[in-house]
This record gives C-alpha cells, structure tokens and sequence, in this order.
C-alpha cells in the first residue's frame, strides 16, 4: 500500500476514526454527507490539521505518528491536492500557479516552468499559460489546478469535492479528463465527494462515511448494488427496508410485508428501485403480491421522470413520468397505490 493510514481527530461531539489504505495506481472516493468527517480526514493526510491519534505511513515513510510524535509538514510531503474551488494564485499566470510547486521544491527557473508547460498542455490549456486564474473558466481553472497538483509527480494524490463548483457540462467535460488523467497516474488517489456519479465514475473503491466512521466498503458496483445504510440507498436510488425473512416473506421491521421471489431467512435488507414501482389511483385487480396503500409524502422532478416519495406500510420512491403525474392528480397528501414485483425485490442479508 503507497498510503496506509488510521486518522483519529475529536472536534466536539463528532470524532472521526477511519482507515485509508490505498495501492499504487489506485483511486479511494471517501463518499458521505457533509459533517461526517470526510474533508477532516483528508486535511491530515494533506498534513493541514494534526490528527489526535492514529498514523499516516506513505512508501513506507511516516507523515504523523501521534504516539511517536512525528509530524511531516505540508511542504515535505510528496503530494498534490485539488480543493472545490481550485485555489490559484490571483497575482500569478497559469503557468507560474503550475511551477510553483516544483520551484518551491528546489528545481530551477527553467526546469518548472518546462515541466509547467508540459502538464499546461496535458490538460488542454494550451496557449493559456500567459493568462491570470481571473480570466479562466471554471473549468479551465480546475484543469490549471489539477495540472499544479500532479506536476511534481507526486506520491499522493487528494482531491477535494474536485467537480462540485462546476456547472453539469462542465463537469461532464472535467470528469472525463480527469478519470483519464488518475488512470494514467501511478501514486495514489484519494477523492472526497458527497456525489455518487463522481464515485461510481472515477474510484476503484468506496469508503462510506457517516458520523465519523466507515460505514460501509467495497467496488462502486457493489456499494450501489448492496447499500448497507439508508444515506446509501437514497444515493443510488433505492429504498431500503430492513426486515426478517420467512421464506418468500420479508416481515419489515417498521411494519408491512414484502413478497419476494427468493426464499430468505433471518435479518436480511430489501431493496427496491424506483423505477420497480408503480402506482395506481385505487388498489389494482389480479391480487399482485406486492401491493400497499400509500400517501404521496412529496414529488421532485428528477431527470426526465418525476421521483415520487411514499408513506405508507411500506415507505418506497417511485419514478413515474410527468405525464402519468399529472394523470394521477399527485400532490403531497394524495392517496395511491403502490405496485411492484416479487421479481424486482434483492433482498440480502444484514
């Protein structure tokens, strides 16, 4: 492992105590809230805030170790770090904002601003080099910030909600370049983000944070197939229910019962994607398995459908169209019907 690391920080109520182990070449997405402790952790990697117990080991080489009270300063670690809001030098062009960690580390005038210009092309700001961050776009400023980062070849990558101050083309346009950009990189990556699609796009693994702890590890694939927490499911767009199975019967700790397709047994999670529900005005002939009487909690347009929040037996989010939305005469307090197959459920265990 390039990182290997246990940060330990106390700030009030909340104590943030998660480890980070991260290969060569590999990318982490720290997922979570705001407040779970994701951006505390990153700035003791970055060596920005002391941790109060725990050890940050890079290559072998101890950056904080509490109890034998080391701690490497931020500019004598071999990293590079992209912030939300790229943090550029105002007063510097582009290419003096890309040399100057490179300069700061020793090199020569002309040996920076060579490797500035190299990575200044890299990144497709080309002809740019001249300009101030104030005449940049977004993007093209967070393009200057990720080329400032990885311009000292540095052990240790952080970004930080990287894509979150961008508008949705840009960032479309920025996570692509990036996600090709960290395969080509050989250090390790950590990204902070409370955005899945970021996860799920450019990460190898996810650590999901909530209230200082992990909460949950694993591929993005498996974290969004098999959400162990409510903030999970509502990320990728499930709605999770814990319960009991008894055969094709999971008796939901909340009240209600789910018909699966698969006998289950014991404390199990079910799954169940909005897109699996249908509703209904009044309770639909043919005596479906799975058929509940609900309240219509809410309605937020989403993409191309409208995501339906459900009271009820068992709470779900439906996506229906705009048209079968207003067909339905949905509003908050409205009452419906909720459908969805024995087939369509994943239950798993807890």
């Amino acid at each position: 492992m390039t990182l290997d690391a246990r940060v330990v920080v106390r700030r009030g109520p909340l104590t943030v105590d998660v480890v980070l182990q991260v290969a060569d070449g590999e990318v982490l997405a720290v997922l979570g809230p705001n407040g779970a402790g994701k951006s505390t952790a990153l700035r003791v990697l970055a060596g920005l805030l002391p941790p109060d117990a725990g050890r940050v080991a890079v290559d072998g080489r101890t950056w904080d170790d509490v109890a034998g009270r080391v701690h490497l300063p931020t500019h004598r670690r071999p990293l590079g770090m992209v912030f939300q809001d790229h943090l550029l030098f105002p007063h510097l062009s582009v290419l003096e904002n890309v040399a100057f960690g490179p300069r700061t580390r020793g090199a020569s005038r002309a040996a920076a601003r060579a490797a500035a210009a190299g990575w200044i092309e890299r990144v497709g700001l080309a002809g740019l080099g001249d300009r101030r961050p104030g005449q940049l776009s977004g993007g093209q400023a967070q393009r200057a910030a990720l080329a400032r980062a990885l311009v000292g070849d540095p052990a240790l990558l952080l970004l930080d909600e990287p894509l979150s101050a961008l508008d949705a083309r840009t960032r479309l346009a920025v996570r692509a370049e990036l996600r090709r950009h960290l395969a080509d990189f050989g250090g390790s990556t950590v990204l902070v983000t409370h955005d899945p699609v970021d996860a799920m796009a450019l990460a190898d693994r996810v650590l999901v944070v909530e209230d200082g702890v992990v909460v949950q590890a694993g591929t993005p694939a498996d974290v969004a197939r098999r959400p162990r927490t409510d903030y999970v499911a509502r990320l990728v767009g499930l709605s999770l229910l814990p319960g009991v199975g008894e055969g094709t019967a999971v008796y939901l700790d909340g009240g209600g019962t789910v018909a699966v397709a698969e006998p289950a047994a014991g404390p199990v999670l079910v799954a169940i994607r909005p897109e699996s529900v249908a509703l209904y005005p009044s309770r639909p002939g043919g005596s479906p398995r799975n058929a509940w009487p609900a309240t219509v909690a809410g309605a937020t347009p989403h993409g191309s459908t409208v995501r339906v929040e459900l009271d009820g037996p068992v709470p779900l989010l439906a996506d229906v169209t705009a048209t079968a939305f207003a067909e339905l005469g949905l509003a908050p307090g409205s009452p419906v019907w909720a459908v969805v197959k024995a087939s369509e459920v994943a239950v798993y265990a807890r």
